[in-house]
């Protein structure tokens, strides 16, 4: 069974934000963004969380490839 994992990496500075995720976990990733943003410690900004939710929702309708049946 294929336990597929979206990968969404954002560099901002020194910081390094890294969010892996299952399709069915999406929500919750948005949470997660809003909390970021919503921390003054972080360099992560309202704008930040928007483009990568809209990434997020993009690649939702995208179709997905699975590399382990491709030929190389």
């Amino acid at each position: 069974m294929s336990q597929e994992i979206n990968v969404l990496a954002l560099s901002k500075g020194t910081e390094r934000y890294l969010f892996l995720f299952k399709d069915k976990d999406r929500k919750e990733v948005f949470h997660v963004m809003a909390r970021y943003a919503s921390d003054p410690e972080l360099s992560f900004t309202w704008y930040d969380a928007a483009v990568l939710s809209q990434k997020i929702r993009q690649d939702d309708s995208s179709p997905t490839v699975n590399i382990n049946s491709m030929d190389f």
